[in-house]
């Protein structure tokens, strides 16, 4: 056996584990998504105390010994509002778009119909199941911020998971450094956090809420980054034979 075959074994090995592993590791991802928002949906649907102990726990834990007052002071609370702003429909459909038009023009079509499929499903997926829970807002505390949608799951929290961790993967997936790729993927999953978590400060959500639009809109997004990974590799493949 040659210098060169020897040096080359290892990457084939390790493109052999990656092919078998990837696949394994993205379904058990799923699968341990899928049933923490079902195990949560679940305990909401039968109003468990358990859960509604943790609800109303952490959303006083937020507040002054007035329901109306966050705690910390006005300014913290305004950015937390301009935090939220960057899960709401407006901002992520503007996002979309310029990503949208971005792709278009590196003529990556795959890439752009599943950015648009993990966007509008997710919408359509928390407004179908927002209308089947028909869970309350929480009144316990003041909202900061006006809303007008039933409480579970939290659409914020959702849609932004979807939205931001769809646009990190496909922008990561074109890095070649590992430290840029986890840069992105590491800031999508930050402002997700952010905006879940804010839904919860500004007293509009109920924690068990966001907990279930972080799930479903990361298997959303994983299942959608997964299926265009696959397609593109395999596109790849054919123009290459």
């Amino acid at each position: 056996m040659t210098r060169s075959a020897l040096k080359m074994q290892p990457k084939i090995l390790l493109a052999w584990a990656r092919q078998e592993i990837v696949p394994i590791a993205i379904f058990l991802g799923l699968a341990a998504l899928l049933l923490a928002f079902v195990e949560i949906a679940d305990e909401v649907f039968e109003g468990e105390g358990e859960v509604d102990w943790f609800d109303r726990g952490l959303l006083f834990a937020l507040r002054t010994a007035d329901p109306a007052d966050p705690i910390g002071p006005r300014w913290f609370e305004l950015a937390v509002a301009d935090i939220t702003a960057l899960g709401g429909f407006a901002v992520l459909a503007l996002f979309t778009l310029i990503a949208l038009g971005y792709l278009a023009m590196l003529r990556k079509w795959p890439e752009a119909g599943f950015l648009l499929i993990a966007t509008l499903g997710a919408t359509a997926i928390s407004e179908g199941l927002k209308a089947m829970f028909a869970r309350a807002r929480p009144d316990l505390v003041a909202h900061v911020v006006e809303t007008t949608s039933m409480s579970f799951p939290s659409g914020h929290a959702m849609l932004s998971a979807a939205t931001y961790l769809t646009l990190g993967a496909f922008l990561a997936h074109a890095q070649e450094k590992r430290r840029l790729r986890g840069y992105i993927i590491g800031a999508a999953i930050l402002i997700t956090l952010l905006v879940g978590v804010s839904r919860i400060y500004l007293g509009v959500h109920w924690p068990t809420d966001v907990l279930a639009g972080w799930c479903l809109g990361a298997a959303w997004a994983l299942l959608c980054w997964a299926v265009a990974a696959w397609l593109t590799r395999k596109d790849r493949r054919t123009i290459a034979a």
